[in-house]
């Protein structure tokens, strides 16, 4: 049956696109300006006549930071919490799901621990007592104090098991009549075929790594064991000091503190733009089906 909009159909999505453009043009041109910043001699960007496009375009300030060794060091804690993070992360979150996403007739208090984690996201410990059990724990200034608080993320659990409730229960069934036990009807069968849905918690997690900067003023003591958006978040409210006492002339020369700044957010940034877009054809499935139960 062919099915012809209205005009208002097509008046409304004509406005949504419109929207829409508007909308990602917005979220896009502050990272843009920052780009240009970081690609523009330390003269224009003092000045303030960089807007969307390089002045005087150089890589000096990329050179700058990649030699700097507080960046490199931040950048490479980032890099292991995202790694650990996510394999913890995911392990945990798909051992959770699959007894939460089984019938009350299989799994009998099913909606009982699932109301129990559903709490957690209303109602947290609180950071004072999340801090005292991780200074007793004796994670301070540890990798693990980035990565056990939120080892399980109850909110990508949620999207899983609605995923894992809406497969079809003859495949399992099938498993379970060829002899087939729990572990290996998860990860032969459910895990394959949840492929959408566990790129989308992959994604949901590594950005959530990859952007936490709070944790990190809290939970280390020390700045050389800060993560990068928690260095990043020094140096962006406080002055550069490495800059002011560096001994590089030629740097000084072609590289500002305004400049070294903008290389430095845009590079903390650039690694999720590489990574999205190899998992955003799962990401809309992966939501929509992880959302509603069918």
């Amino acid at each position: 049956m062919d099915f012809h909009m209205t005009t208002g159909q097509k008046a409304f999505n004509v406005l949504n696109q419109i929207f829409l453009i508007a909308l990602s043009i917005v979220c896009i041109l502050p990272l843009i300006h920052v780009l240009a910043i970081s690609l523009s001699d330390k003269t224009a960007a003092s000045a303030g006549d960089v807007v969307l496009w390089p002045v005087h375009f150089t890589w000096q300030s990329y050179s700058y930071v990649l030699g700097k060794p507080e960046f490199m060091r931040a950048f490479w804690i980032t890099l292991e919490r995202v790694a650990l993070g996510l394999l913890v992360n995911m392990f945990l979150t798909i051992l959770l799901a699959y007894p939460l996403s089984k019938e009350v007739r299989v799994f009998k208090y099913r909606t009982v621990y699932a109301w129990y984690f559903v709490l957690t996201i209303l109602f947290s410990g609180g950071l004072i007592p999340t801090y005292m059990i991780v200074n007793q724990t004796h994670l301070i200034d540890s990798i693990w104090a980035l990565i056990i608080p939120g080892a399980v993320p109850v909110f990508n659990v949620i999207l899983l098991l609605n995923f894992f409730r809406g497969l079809p229960r003859e495949l399992e069934e099938a498993a379970f009549v060829d002899g087939a036990k729990q572990w290996t009807v998860l990860w032969r069968l459910f895990v394959p075929l949840s492929t959408p849905a566990l790129a989308t918690i992959a994604l949901f997690t590594i950005v959530g790594h990859w952007n936490a900067w709070f944790d990190g003023l809290i939970y280390m003591n020390k700045p050389e064991h800060y993560p990068l958006q928690s260095y990043l978040q020094t140096v962006i409210i406080k002055t550069d000091l490495a800059m002011q006492s560096a001994r590089d002339l030629d740097s000084l020369s072609q590289v500002s503190e305004r400049t070294s700044k903008a290389a430095q957010i845009f590079m903390g940034a650039l690694p999720i733009l590489l990574i999205y877009p190899f998992l955003q054809r799962f990401f809309v499935k992966g939501i929509v089906l992880g959302s509603v139960k069918e």
